[in-house]
């Protein structure tokens, strides 16, 4: 059999010889080895289904993009996305879009978790409506319109229903003893 010496290489008849729901395993001419092209580098375009792509028997052009060890075992990696189906040619000699793949690959985090905080926080009290984290002038409410706060944080949640409550409270007794005054 052939060594496969080279990190990227073009091979020129290799034959489908399975598809599987995530890509199609390529006899290599030469080559006791099966390589597989994943269903993300059979194509430019997503595809979902590999069998829509290839068939069992189907000459393909490939490129060797990747060999690993795996339980004592090679494990080829090949891509057809990166050579032209009708000619062989390499469309990335360079490996551009192959090193970018790789790139998307591990700069990939899950973000779903983290919440988004508001660090910078002006430390004032807009004079018009009476709210924090704004001026005057960059003030939006209208005089005798509605008047919105801020959802609070979880931890604060607490503490600000403690405190409209009190609010309530104070408002409720200044008004009744406006009402004593008359």
């Amino acid at each position: 059999s052939k060594p496969l010496s080279f990190r990227y290489c073009i091979d020129f008849s290799p034959q489908v010889a399975t598809v599987t729901e995530y890509g199609a395993f390529i006899k290599i001419p030469g080559c006791r080895k099966q390589g597989l092209v994943h269903k993300t580098h059979m194509s430019s375009c997503r595809v979902d289904k590999p069998s829509e792509i290839v068939d069992v028997g189907d000459k393909v052009w490939v490129k060797l993009i990747g060999k690993e060890m795996k339980d004592d075992k090679l494990k080829l990696s090949l891509s057809m996305k990166v050579v032209n189906q009708g000619t062989g040619k390499d469309l990335d000699p360079n490996n551009v879009s192959l090193d970018q793949d790789e790139r998307k690959k591990r700069t990939f985090r899950d973000y779903t978790s983290q919440k988004i905080t508001l660090e910078a926080v002006l430390n004032t009290v807009c004079k018009k409506c009476g709210c924090k984290g704004h001026f005057a002038k960059e003030c939006f409410m209208q005089p005798g319109g509605t008047k919105y706060s801020l959802i609070p944080e979880e931890e604060e949640e607490g503490a600000a229903t403690a405190e409209y409550e009190k609010d309530k409270k104070t408002s409720l007794t200044d008004d009744s003893s406006k009402k004593r005054k008359k």
